[in-house]
This record gives C-alpha cells, structure tokens and sequence, in this order.
C-alpha cells in the first residue's frame, strides 16, 4: 500500500501473471486513487482476448458502476447499435475505458458524469497499458476527446483526426471517433439524428477496414 501512495497510481496492484483474468481480478482491489471510494465497483473491460478489434471510451456511467461492465447504459445501446449495422460482432470485439471506476457528482438522488483529472487518468492508465499489450489488436478504436488525449497526449484534437488513420505504435492501424454519449447529449432531434448517423458512418468504415485486415 505504501508503494501505491507514494507513485499516485496502479502500479503496485498490477498482478505477476498478465492475463485479461488476473488483470480484471486485481484491479476489482485497485486502491491506485481516490475514485475507487465513491464508486460501487471497478469496471474492468471485457470481451475476447486478442481481440482483432479494440475500443477505448472514457470511463464507465453510472448503469456500468452499478453492473459491473462497460458500456451498458444509454451510450452502450447507441454503440451496439452502430456495431450491429457495421456487421461487427460485440462478442469479437474488446471493449474498455482509459478509467475504470465511475467520477459522479451528486444531485439529489442523481449521480452525473464528471470528467476524470488528468491525475486520475493517469492513476489509472497502467491498467489500460496492461490491456493493450495482452489483447494487441491489430485495429484501435478511440472513443472521444478525453480517451485520446489519455492514449496520444494533449494535442490531440478530435476534430482534426476523426475517421481517419492516426500515426500511433499503440496498434496497427489506430482511428478516432465519438464517444456515443455525445449523440445523447445532441440538442435538439435533428443534431442526434446526425450525430447517430455519423457515428454509423465511422463504424460502417472501421468494419470495412477491419475486412480488409486493416491495412
């Protein structure tokens, strides 16, 4: 434990054996920062070990802290969706987030998504940098501004690199879209219709990339 305090992060509840397993297992115990203390649960992500595909969002919502997975909630229906339409199998696919527990504020009865610090961010990104070294997809999914500037730094602006090939060691072919909770924050039924097609459009073309084995 003095080990963690000291470092600031996850460094310390990373398990000898590296496997998606243990990886989930010790980071259900993961003290690395303070957001494990609000939050119900570590969600941890899930899906197929050397998954060809792999998405990366921001950090669960309060439907994921309280089932224990990743995108489950409104979000997570506007991402299968995409997936269903694209052809994409979710069950092919790894999915996870660069935090692993929920940051809320409360109001009332309500628990609202507060962004993550960078400090938390980085608390928490031995985790992810674990997940992609096991996993090693061959095609990387950036889901929103906050996961991209975890994974490629401060600069990254979303708007300049969405939809297309991004120069990153992190996979073979890496790409950036919208993190699908921001259909959901659209104003207005137009703005989420277009948000929504768009977001398909991205995915439509990360599968025909993924077809061609995302050269």
């Amino acid at each position: 434990m003095a080990q963690t305090e000291q470092r600031g992060d996850a460094t310390a509840y990373l398990p000898a054996r590296r496997s998606l397993t243990a990886l989930r297992q010790a980071a259900a115990a993961c003290r690395g920062c303070h957001l494990h203390e609000p939050a119900t649960q570590t969600v941890f992500g899930e899906g197929r070990a050397r998954a060809r595909l792999m998405l990366v969002g921001e950090m669960p919502g309060d439907r994921e802290d309280r089932a224990g997975r990743p995108f489950v909630g409104p979000a997570g229906r506007e991402l299968d969706e995409a997936l269903e339409l694209a052809g994409i199998d979710r069950a092919d696919v790894y999915i996870t987030n660069v935090v692993k527990h929920f940051k809320f504020d409360e109001r009332g009865r309500r628990r609202i998504h507060a962004t993550p610090k960078k400090s938390e961010i980085d608390a928490c990104f031995p985790w992810l940098r674990e997940e992609l070294a096991v996993v090693a997809p061959e095609l990387l999914v950036i889901l929103g501004a906050t996961a991209g500037k975890a994974l490629l730094g401060s600069k990254f602006r979303l708007r300049d690199v969405r939809g297309s090939r991004i120069d990153s060691e992190l996979a073979p072919y890496v790409t950036a879209t919208i993190h699908p909770s921001a259909i959901l924050r659209a104003r207005g039924d137009d703005a989420r219709h277009a948000e929504r097609e768009a977001f398909r459009s991205d995915f439509a073309r990360i599968a025909r990339q993924r077809a061609s084995g995302g050269s």
